[in-house]
Protein backbone atom coordinates (compact mmCIF):
# COMPACT_ATOMS: atom_id res chain seq x y z
CA UNK A 1 0.00 0.00 0.00
CA UNK A 2 1.83 3.12 -1.13
CA UNK A 3 0.99 5.74 1.44
CA UNK A 4 1.07 9.41 2.23
CA UNK A 5 1.98 8.39 5.74
CA UNK A 6 5.35 10.12 5.71
CA UNK A 7 3.78 13.41 4.61
CA UNK A 8 0.88 13.08 7.06
CA UNK A 9 3.25 12.46 9.97
CA UNK A 10 5.35 15.46 8.94
CA UNK A 11 2.35 17.79 8.59
CA UNK A 12 0.83 16.63 11.89
CA UNK A 13 4.19 17.14 13.63
CA UNK A 14 4.37 13.70 15.21
CA UNK A 15 7.54 11.70 15.80
CA UNK A 16 7.62 8.21 14.34
CA UNK A 17 8.68 6.67 17.65
CA UNK A 18 5.65 8.26 19.35
CA UNK A 19 3.28 6.87 16.71
CA UNK A 20 4.81 3.40 16.83
CA UNK A 21 4.40 3.37 20.62
CA UNK A 22 0.72 4.39 20.36
CA UNK A 23 0.20 1.81 17.65
CA UNK A 24 1.97 -0.88 19.69
CA UNK A 25 4.20 -1.76 16.71
CA UNK A 26 7.94 -1.51 16.27
CA UNK A 27 9.52 1.50 14.63
CA UNK A 28 10.77 -0.91 11.96
CA UNK A 29 7.16 -1.92 11.19
CA UNK A 30 6.05 1.71 10.97
CA UNK A 31 8.96 2.50 8.65
CA UNK A 32 7.98 -0.45 6.44
CA UNK A 33 4.45 0.97 6.19
CA UNK A 34 5.83 4.39 5.32
CA UNK A 35 8.06 2.95 2.59
CA UNK A 36 5.25 0.77 1.24
CA UNK A 37 7.15 -2.47 1.90
CA UNK A 38 4.28 -3.79 4.00
CA UNK A 39 0.77 -2.64 4.84
CA UNK A 40 -1.07 -2.31 8.12
CA UNK A 41 -4.02 -4.59 8.72
CA UNK A 42 -7.44 -3.02 8.44
CA UNK A 43 -7.57 -2.81 12.24
CA UNK A 44 -4.14 -1.13 12.34
CA UNK A 45 -5.15 1.29 9.57
CA UNK A 46 -8.25 2.23 11.58
CA UNK A 47 -6.09 2.87 14.64
CA UNK A 48 -3.65 4.94 12.53
CA UNK A 49 -6.61 7.01 11.36
CA UNK A 50 -7.51 7.70 14.99
CA UNK A 51 -3.94 8.36 16.14
CA UNK A 52 -3.32 10.79 13.27
CA UNK A 53 -6.79 12.35 13.59
CA UNK A 54 -7.74 11.66 9.97
CA UNK A 55 -11.26 11.72 8.57
CA UNK A 56 -10.86 8.50 6.62
CA UNK A 57 -8.51 5.57 6.17
CA UNK A 58 -8.47 6.58 2.49
CA UNK A 59 -6.26 9.53 3.41
CA UNK A 60 -3.47 7.03 4.06
CA UNK A 61 -3.55 5.87 0.44
CA UNK A 62 -1.34 7.76 -1.99
CA UNK A 63 -3.23 10.16 -4.18
CA UNK A 64 -6.16 10.65 -1.81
Amino acid sequence: MPTNLKEIIKVKGYRKDYISKLMNVSLHTLNNWIRGYTSPTLEQAQKLKEVLNLNSIDELIKGE
